[in-house]
């Protein structure tokens, strides 16, 4: 599979929140090629851990401008805000088994979507209204 390009089709053109989201491009890139390359599996846990840790930062972090600004969709971003986590926290569930890492393409594919979905869907709409303000 390959990487997420990060370039300005990304950007919701608010640094803070560009910023987040280049991390989050670059943890899931590594855990990317880490599976392909085989990595250790408590590695590959750990650094899918650490992807889910940086989103539900991330999250918190978006939230608290949509209240700082006044954001007039707040309630149905934190919902997906809060969908997103479940979906990733039970794919996490299902490939660490017994203390391995069974990641299969379909499921990296499936984080991209989540990623770069979640970007280009609901943080354009709060990029977009956070420059007005």
């Amino acid at each position: 599979m390959k990487d997420i390009a990060w370039d300005e089709v990304l950007s919701v053109g608010n640094e803070e929140i560009d910023e987040d989201h280049h991390r989050l491009v670059d943890l899931f890139n590594m855990l990317n090629h880490s599976v392909s390359e085989g990595k250790d599996p408590e590695y590959l846990a750990a650094l899918l851990d650490e992807l889910i840790n940086c989103t539900v930062w991330h999250f918190s972090h978006e939230e608290r401008l949509m209240l700082q600004y006044g954001y007039p969709e707040y309630a149905e971003h934190k919902e997906e805000h809060q969908a997103l986590i479940e979906s990733v926290k039970k794919l996490r569930d299902k490939i660490l088994k017994e203390g391995k890492l069974v990641a299969s393409e379909k499921d990296l594919e499936f984080l991209e979507t989540w990623l770069t979905g979640h970007i280009l869907g609901y943080d354009m709409k709060l990029g977009s209204y956070l420059a007005t303000v």
